[in-house]
């Protein structure tokens, strides 16, 4: 259990950590770090280094108190959408993708710099939400944006194993606000999600932790 201990001490200190989910899932390793400090610079790592979608993971609670829903849900009120939202993944029973948001004072939303900002003003958010205080979502955000919010799952592990709801268990044994940004790592020149023995090596050379999903899962569960 070295791997976890070390992946729970990087989250505290705000670094990027490698999460793997499983062989029977995706069989993906996303880039994961905490919102509240993710920088440009970050972001455009992210982007160089991991390639895939970068998105936003927040709580089911803060969610729920924010009313932010699955956008599959969204999709289903509307009778010429709905068949959209038909038909199950191929990896899991549901999508956890929310809205596409901008924080409000972005220009277009989508340089490094506008989707950092987004990302922290998400975190400070449902942290405020989680406080107790009053808060207003469309006052700050509006959609559709650039930043895809995740919705983890109400019953987090038990009810999903996605790499959303890996990173928001990874925050909470980690002491912190489990908003996270991640990234799925892409490989150039397959054209498919890097393979975990791949990611491995890339964590190993530059001195990042890497930590399968099943770790996490173990740890979670013994807590």
């Amino acid at each position: 259990m070295q791997n976890i201990t070390k992946a729970i001490d990087a989250i505290k200190k705000n670094e990027i950590v490698l999460i793997y989910d499983a062989a029977d899932r995706e069989g993906e390793t996303d880039l994961v770090m905490p919102a509240k400090s993710i920088s440009p610079q970050d972001v455009a790592y992210m982007r160089i280094h991991g390639g895939g979608l970068i998105c936003t993971v927040l709580p089911d609670e803060a969610c729920a108190r924010l009313g932010l829903p699955f956008m599959a849900d969204i999709l289903k009120r509307s009778p010429d959408l709905a068949p959209v939202a038909k038909g199950a993944l191929r990896y899991d029973s549901r999508s956890s993708f929310s809205l596409w948001v901008n924080h409000r004072t972005t220009f277009t939303g989508i340089p490094d710099r506008d989707r950092a900002l987004t990302m922290r003003k998400l975190d400070e958010i449902v942290e405020s939400t989680m406080r107790g205080e009053k808060t207003s979502f469309s006052s700050e955000f509006q959609s559709p944006g650039h930043v895809a919010v995740l919705r983890g799952a109400k019953n987090l592990l038990k009810e999903r194993k996605g790499q959303t709801e890996l990173s928001i268990v990874l925050a909470m044994l980690a002491g912190i606000n489990p908003v996270l940004v991640i990234c799925e790592m892409l490989d150039a020149g397959t054209g498919y999600a890097l393979t975990r023995e791949d990611a491995k090596k890339y964590a190993k050379k530059n001195n990042l932790i890497f930590v399968d999903g099943e770790e996490i899962a173990s740890e979670w569960v013994e807590g």
